[in-house]
């Protein structure tokens, strides 16, 4: 019954999700947003407050962040909007409207209705109405219910707008009134616009008004677990297993393991740059998957289990008939699976539906869910997994029985992904399918299998987003432990999805000082909404797993971001500097770490547009790039040198400069991106182009440290940072860094025009004569003695078309504008 509790609840959240945002009145909208986004007075109106480190009670939660989630809500209306422009108006027809439970379900027949999906919002009105300025008479919103190809089933509110989420007081304008009227006459036309989706919001919102019913949720409001673990409380692994993870993690890896089997009911792992951050969890999983508690484990070896008085004979066959009902019946693990991770019951080693030979060592298995907020970080660790496994309990190879959920998967994690193993099963299955089909049954067929997949899984891999789609309320049994990773790129409510139905333990992945979350709302930013829950607990003294050990970066590209952004904490790992000397490195202008300082560079914003670019900066980079590739051939790749920008604008004028330049598209050669398209990815050299260079105006996004942290950290031979000094020097990080160039002796002033910084008596002056690495002299190397002996090559990365970094992630949509 706590599925359909939990059912019910959700309904019932999501009803007031529908009633508050199908009331809203479109026009007004967007009249508010083309005001001042600073209205500190209509601000005030909303009942917004700021998020806090800790709150004394759900009310005092809610009542922060339901207004902020729904000024999110109104951002992606007027996004979506924006995007939508160019989409014609469709015409409807509506034939039938029912009212229940205050909403209208209307049906709406048309000739096709393709470009909408189910909880796509949509724009109804009675005349089409655009740039003309003439207010329509009639319109209001309606979120699709159900699509079929030549009819939709929408529902509306139309009793009047809560302007306010905190009160129930409505206003009712004259356009809903018409459209009430007018609505449940049959047979009249309607014009539609799609608007934007409300899936991944609404999931996030019945998440967040269910934290009353989570069992650890006063771990999340105060940012503190106030239970103890004691040492009989935790977890342990076998001898053979944790000989293992410490021979193959570092010291800060091992912490952040232990951590995971003391049994804490949030753990946090920090992963800076480069520290093996998705080694460290698959290591976790390693050791939460064969666990088992310490109170059962005498001197490193599990103890046994205390046996009661031999019974009589005619007592163990009523024992074992209850035991093994299948040798007289149906097993009835195929009616309904154990409920608890703690009881037995062991997932399929590999994807066949079977179970695995139990044994007392594994009677602890537990199930694991692992999130990301992305498809491409999701499918990294699917990956890593699949390439290189886990171990189990006596340090053998050991491949769970996994699968990938949701939309968007990568070809080369195919094999794994739901529709894949349905498609496989159905195959594979002894009566007609396509008879099936045709009785009706292939549909329900499809949905017992995802269930029993889900089911048989060890570990279910699924983004934030989507493990809180139906298919997730149909599981028989929850799963004991959630890992998050990219945890501090998701807000709050989107990090509490995975969570909603309940969960033993939680693990938070991430890194705080890079990339943030992504809001649209600038009022809901301003007020904190951005903050996620790992930065939530790490600012109010929860404890954080801190992985120090780098593997990607020289050890004169590491120095500023450790110091900068990780209180000095971050070492290298062994022969890291040897491993990322490169040839180029004998010239001081191509060295691991320099600064451009270009004098007379100038932003431009495009009309209508709220990103910029910079033409001295692309000129000053295309010579750089020339230089570099000409001399060294092997840097003529996207997987070894890529140019990088906060700026979408920036990006798309290198992509449009570089084909014009060398008559060649951009993407086979170099990657162009932006600094949100590159988080977790890393190259040999990263060419970062700042754009901002005005001296009076501020720095915009560029001043974001977090952007900047992930910008300069993604070579691992060589960071060239581009950008006008005197406009970056009014941001505290990038004087500090600025200065940190010119102490180093790597900052370089450089004047139109540009070709002149290049020439051969220039580049002669700053040839260095210790660029070689330690026991070789540059007549000694080649390209191939430079390449570090771990770094893939260009074909082992094309499975996802990115390179194979320890830290993965990044906005699916590449970029972002301030």
């Amino acid at each position: 019954m706590a599925i359909d509790r939990n059912l019910i609840e959700e309904e019932g959240c999501l009803h007031r999700f529908y009633k508050i945002v199908l009331g809203w009145d479109y026009i007004r909208l967007l009249k508010e947003s083309s005001k001042d986004s600073k209205n500190s007075a209509n601000e005030k109106n909303l009942g917004l407050k700021r998020v806090k480190d800790t709150y004394k009670d759900v009310d005092d939660y809610l009542a922060t962040f339901e207004p902020l989630l729904f000024e999110e809500v109104k951002a992606q209306i007027i996004q979506g909007k924006d995007e939508e422009e160019e989409t014609e108006w469709k015409t409807g027809l509506a034939v039938q409207c029912h009212e229940t439970d205050g909403f209208y379900l209307l049906e709406l027949f048309g000739d096709d209705w393709g470009f909408v999906s189910q909880n796509d919002l949509l724009l109804l009105s009675k005349e089409k109405f655009g740039d003309d300025k003439k207010r329509p008479t009639a319109y209001a919103f309606a979120m699709v219910e159900h699509r079929l190809p030549d009819k939709l089933r929408l529902r509306m509110h139309l009793d009047g707008e809560i302007k306010r989420v905190d009160t129930n007081d409505v206003t009712t304008s004259k356009t809903l009134l018409n459209v009430r009227s007018r609505i449940v006459e049959q047979n009249k036309s309607w014009h539609v616009m799609k608007i934007c989706s409300l899936s991944t919001i609404a999931r996030e919102y019945v998440a967040m008004r269910s934290i009353s019913s989570l069992p650890y949720k006063d771990v999340i409001l105060k940012a503190a677990d106030s239970i103890q673990n004691s040492e009989d409380q935790a977890w342990r692994i076998s001898k053979p297993l944790m000989d293992y993870i410490q021979t193959n993690h570092n010291s800060t890896q091992l912490e952040a393991i232990r951590a995971g089997l003391s049994r804490r009911k949030f753990v946090l792992i920090q992963g800076p740059p480069g520290t093996g951050k998705t080694q460290t969890i698959l290591g976790l999983l390693s050791a939460i998957l064969h666990a088992t508690p310490a109170r059962i484990h005498t001197k490193g070896k599990i103890s046994e289990i205390k046996r009661g008085p031999d019974l009589h004979i005619e007592d163990k066959i009523k024992h074992w008939t209850k035991a093994s009902p299948w040798l007289t019946g149906i097993n009835p693990r195929d009616a309904k699976m154990p409920k608890d991770g703690d009881d037995g019951f062991f997932p399929t080693t590999g994807n066949e539906l079977k179970p695995e030979v139990v044994n007392s060592s594994r009677k602890y298995r537990v199930r694991v869910l692992v999130c990301a907020p992305s498809n491409s970080a999701l499918d990294e660790i699917v990956l890593r997994l699949l390439s290189t496994g886990i171990r189990d309990e006596n340090d053998r190879s050991y491949a769970p029985k996994i699968v990938r959920i949701g939309l968007k998967a990568h070809h080369s994690v195919q094999a794994v992904s739901m529709d894949y193993l349905v498609e496989q099963k159905l195959a594979g299955m002894d009566f007609q399918t396509t008879d099936k089909q045709k009785q009706g049954g292939g549909a329900r067929d499809r949905d017992t299998i995802r269930a029993s997949i889900m089911d048989e899984s060890a570990i279910v891999f699924s983004t934030l987003s989507f493990s809180g789609s139906s298919l997730f309320t149909k599981l028989s049994r929850n799963f004991d432990i959630v890992v998050i990773d990219e945890a501090a790129q998701a807000v709050e409510p989107a990090t509490l999805v995975p969570l909603a139905s309940g969960c033993k333990q939680v693990f938070l992945v991430g890194d705080p000082v890079q990339l943030p979350a992504t809001v649209i709302s600038p009022v809901a930013e301003r007020f904190g909404y951005s903050m996620s829950l790992f930065k939530r607990f790490q600012k109010a003294g929860y404890p954080v797993q801190m992985l120090k050990t780098q593997y990607r970066m020289h050890p004169e590209i590491r120095s500023f971001p450790s110091k900068e952004f990780y209180d000095g904490e971050l070492e290298d790992g062994v022969d890291v500097k040897v491993r990322t000397k490169r040839l180029w490195h004998k010239y001081r202008c191509f060295g691991p770490f320099c600064f451009f300082d270009i004098h007379e560079g100038k932003e431009t914003q495009p009309s209508g547009s709220g990103s910029w670019e910079n033409m001295d900066e692309v000129d000053f980079v295309l010579l750089m790039y020339h230089n570099l590739v000409s001399s060294y051939p092997e840097l003529k790749s996207s997987s070894r040198l890529a140019i990088i920008s906060p700026y979408r604008h920036q990006v798309k004028l290198f992509r449009t400069k570089f084909k014009e330049k060398f008559g060649i598209d951009s993407e086979k050669v170099v990657d162009i991106n932006t600094v949100d398209g590159f988080q977790g990815r890393e190259k040999d050299v990263a060419i970062f182009s700042c754009v901002r260079a005005s001296k009076e105006r501020g720095i915009g996004f560029v001043a974001d440290f977090r952007r900047m942290n992930v910008g300069i950290t993604r070579a691992r031979a060589s960071v060239l940072v581009v950008g006008s000094a005197d406009a970056l020097r009014k941001d505290e990080h990038w004087k500090n860094l600025i200065s940190s160039a010119e102490e180093r002796n790597c900052l370089f002033k450089v004047s139109k025009p540009y070709a002149e910084f290049f020439n051969e008596d220039n580049l002669a002056s700053m040839a260095a004569d210790d660029a070689a690495p330690d026991g070789l002299g540059p007549d000694d190397m080649d390209a191939a003695d430079a390449l570090p002996y771990d770094i893939p090559t260009e074909a082992d990365h094309a499975p996802l078309d990115d390179d194979y970094g320890d830290d993965v992630g990044g906005a699916d949509d590449g970029g972002m504008d301030d």
